[in-house]
């Protein structure tokens, strides 16, 4: 099987760590993972700090808005790091084990250790939340089926779940009729989300698996020279670009909420489910962004890869810290609002108790003291990696 044929330019030795001998690391990858993982954690502040999601002001939209970017990237590398994996182990039986027992890994912390950090308490019985992990997890195990389609298929699949599923909204009364019928549960789990008894489905499965269908087709690009790899990134960053203008002006084709007429609506497309607008507008400059992130260099590049080579540990760490910062906060501003902050409430910030709300200002003093601090057990955990071949490592 082809290699990638070096380490990009930018990349130290550090970031060559942790693959088999012959097959460097790639900085981008783990820079773009790292900007995703320091970006999320902007809208887990905002969770907790009381403030709604996109709104009413410019600065709590783009505040909220930003952060889009995040569960796309994360979920699209993502089956390009399954690519790599599988050219790495270079057996799709070992890459199916691994995608199989890595998503009921991941199905299973999101429904108990997460779902305890998110709201520190074990009321297991009338809430937990479906989340980006749950769904992470998930799409790994139908992963595991697409991989063994040949790898134009598969793409193909994934670019038609992408780019077809938002023909339901063109349906009128589906979702009301899909809720009469004996299967609800498994649509709302599938696509439409929603509540199925204690559990919160904020990600369906539908569109993100062919998300990562298309990510682990892009994958094969890294088998290419360096050149034709970031010329064709950029075109496919820039098409996708196009494409999110072209139908949002017109509002053809792609997302359930026309766009009016201001900036704001605009760039207000739906997130649940990820609509074809929403995925475009995110994995668009992404994609585009790879080309230049290859010759990242510098400090600030060696900051986010380390969060980049340790994604899930950070996942893990960071809110719960989130969580205890909120908690500080609370003590010296609003003591009286401390037991929201041990509530089911993760899902409805807009519920905070009267005068808990913070304001931006002191948002970003709270997401940047959290960076700050986790900056320093994701170093020690990927140098850790580097240095030890646990495979248990692996899944963290």
């Amino acid at each position: 099987m082809s290699q990638p044929e070096s380490v990009p330019s930018g990349a130290s030795p550090a970031h060559s760590a942790g693959l088999a001998p012959g097959r460097p690391r790639i900085i981008a990858l783990d820079v773009v993972r790292g900007a995703v993982m320091v970006l999320m954690a902007i809208d887990h502040v905002r969770v907790y700090s009381g403030l709604p999601a996109g709104g009413p002001t410019p600065g709590i939209f783009f505040t909220r808005w930003i952060t889009h970017f995040c569960a796309p990237a994360f979920v699209f590398l993502a089956g390009t790091a399954a690519f790599l994996y599988g050219q790495k182990v270079g057996s799709k039986a070992a890459l199916t084990r691994f995608l199989v027992t890595r998503g009921a890994w991941l199905v299973l912390l999101e429904l108990t250790v997460l779902r305890v950090a998110w709201t520190f308490n074990f009321d297991f019985a009338h809430y937990m939340l479906a989340g980006v992990i749950w769904m992470l997890g998930w799409c790994m195990i139908l992963l595991a089926v697409l991989i063994h389609l040949p790898l134009p298929v598969l793409t193909a699949v994934g670019a038609a779940i992408v780019a077809l599923h938002n023909v339901t909204d063109l349906i009128p009364g589906l979702r009301e009729r899909a809720g009469e019928s004996g299967a609800s549960w498994l649509l709302t789990f599938a696509y439409f989300g929603g509540a199925v008894g204690p559990i919160a489905v904020l990600y369906s499965i539908i569109p993100w698996v062919g998300v990562m269908a298309l990510g682990y087709g892009f994958g094969s690009l890294f088998q290419l020279a360096p050149a034709r790899r970031r010329k064709i990134c950029l075109g496919i960053g820039l098409g996708a670009i196009a494409l999110f203008l072209v139908l949002r002006a017109t509002n053809l084709y792609g997302d359930p909420r026309p766009w009016k007429g201001s900036v704001l609506g605009f760039l207000g497309t739906t997130k649940y489910p990820a609509s074809l607008l929403f995925l475009l507008m995110t994995l668009g400059p992404t994609i585009a962004l790879i080309p230049w992130l290859e010759r990242a260099k510098g400090w600030w590049a060696e900051a986010l890869a380390v969060f980049g080579k340790v994604p899930f540990f950070y996942y893990l760490l960071h809110i719960p810290l989130i969580h205890v910062l909120a908690i500080v906060v609370a003590k010296i501003r609003t003591p009286e609002a401390m037991p929201w902050l041990f509530d089911n409430h993760p899902m409805w910030p807009s519920e905070a108790p009267p005068g808990y709300q913070w304001s931006l200002p002191l948002l970003y003093l709270v997401f940047v003291v959290a960076i700050v601090i986790l900056y320093f057990p994701c170093r020690w955990f990927a140098g850790l990696k580097a240095r030890q071949r646990n495979p248990w490592l692996k899944y963290l």
